[in-house]
């Protein structure tokens, strides 16, 4: 069968989005892999998916798979994508939508200029529910590498993150340190790895290797976990731009029982269909 499908991005990090409500397919995943492969596929950093909710109190199912395969628990440039599509695609007709995820149940509002506001609740900063090896809860923690150690922070933001402070993000060694920070061995589930640098107050430079992808232009839930950490360490103020190699983000959190709240842009790239 052909399986139609929409190319889009939220700030470079890009996306397949299949709806699965007007369509009917069991997504594989050697599926998703050909679906993200950049030479024989569509080529994207993750696949989105549009399913029915199963609480009558959602409007939508929203489920993510890496381009490895792997279902991962929250994508927040996706959420936004996400959140374009089923309006531009006129599977709803509310500017608010409700969407259910691994993670729990978020909240997105369509804004003007194709840009979307999410809300991604509040950062999980326990240890054990990252999940991450730590003794006790911590702003910052000391994470072993061969040869050296790192600060980072940790937390989750649906998903997991571990966030290092450097100097320069263009000489950071994202290559380097990135797949060795996303495999260490406290964080059970793998990790993405922020790179951040701290301009100021209200601005921050980041570059982010995501779990199951590789470094990507953009990471919505990478921003939002950067911001939270630099604002535990007293390095940041409530509403942060965040600038990623793709675009920008703005991201604002208010301190420990406040929702973080990340808006940006979205865009569509082009529609199709591809054999499965």
């Amino acid at each position: 069968m052909q399986l139609k499908f929409t190319k889009m991005h939220g700030a470079g990090n890009d996306f397949v989005v299949i709806d699965l409500i007007s369509q009917r397919y069991k997504l594989r995943s050697h599926d998703i892999r050909k679906f993200a492969d950049r030479r024989f596929g569509i080529g994207c950093d993750q696949v989105l998916v549009v399913e029915p909710p199963s609480n009558p109190d959602v409007d939508f199912r929203y489920r993510i798979y890496n381009a490895d395969g792997t279902e991962v628990e929250q994508c927040g440039n996706g959420a936004r994508c996400f959140a374009r599509f089923v309006h531009d695609s006129k599977l709803t007709t509310k500017r608010r939508i409700t969407a259910e995820t691994p993670a729990g149940v978020i909240t997105l509002q369509c804004l003007e200029q194709q840009r979307v506001e999410v809300d991604m609740g509040q950062p999980e900063l326990e240890p054990e529910l990252i999940p991450f090896a730590a003794a006790a809860r911590a702003d910052s923690y000391h994470l072993q590498l061969p040869g050296q150690h790192l600060e980072i922070g940790a937390l989750s933001m649906g998903n997991p993150h571990a966030i290092v402070r450097v100097t320069d993000i263009e000489t950071a060694d994202v290559a380097g340190l990135g797949p060795a920070i996303e495999s260490h061995s406290d964080f059970p589930q793998r990790v993405n790895a922020g790179f951040m640098q701290v301009i100021s107050e209200q601005e921050i430079r980041l570059r982010v290797f995501e779990r199951g992808v590789g470094e990507t232009l953009a990471c919505g839930t990478g921003a939002c976990a950067a911001v939270v950490y630099g604002k535990l360490r007293g390095w940041l103020s409530d509403t942060v731009t965040v600038q990623l190699p793709g675009g920008m983000l703005s991201i604002t959190w208010r301190g420990p029982g406040h929702s973080v709240i990340m808006t940006g842009p979205t865009a569509v790239v082009f529609e199709g269909s591809i054999k499965v």
